[in-house]
């Protein structure tokens, strides 16, 4: 719950930011000459880009957690059985153990969107966030009955 809190303040603020920034922009835009047009044009694709990256990193979000409520529901979420450092941190061989289990499972079912979910797990828990993004977006991928990118 506390994620989910800190995500909605975050993308709150970046809004009300888009939308500071994005008001100056067109100020700029309607004082009307050459220089402020074209700085206030740039000014524009910031927000614009900014927006976008926030809508699609939620809906990655959203569909990853829809994807987690229906293993849940399957009763297939991996256990969180994992050792910890007194700081609380997974720890690093306890982890490694646990995704060479994970890469041999979707190595056997690579058409399984579960074991792919189960790897962008063990891949965040090996702190390895570039890779569990991309398995948790082959997951969805074949979740949803397309053909992920890369697959052959």
């Amino acid at each position: 719950m506390r994620a989910k809190i800190t995500y909605l303040v975050t993308a709150a603020v970046l809004v009300f930011y888009f939308v500071l920034v994005g008001s100056r922009g067109v100020l700029l835009i309607q004082s009307g000459t050459p220089v402020t047009v074209a700085f206030g044009i740039a000014v524009l694709i910031l927000p614009v880009i900014g927006l976008w990256f926030l809508w699609k990193n939620t809906q990655f979000v959203r569909r990853a957690n829809q994807l987690a409520a229906e293993l849940d529901a399957e009763g297939g979420l991996p256990v969180d059985d994992l050792k910890r450092t007194p700081s609380g941190r997974v720890d690093r061989d306890s982890a490694d153990e646990a995704f060479a289990r994970r890469k041999a499972e979707t190595e056997a079912a690579p058409d399984d969107w579960r074991t792919w979910f189960r790897l962008a797990v063990a891949y965040h828990d090996a702190r390895d966030t570039p890779r569990a993004r991309k398995a948790m977006q082959r997951a969805i991928a074949l979740h949803d009955g397309k053909r992920p990118l890369g697959a052959a």
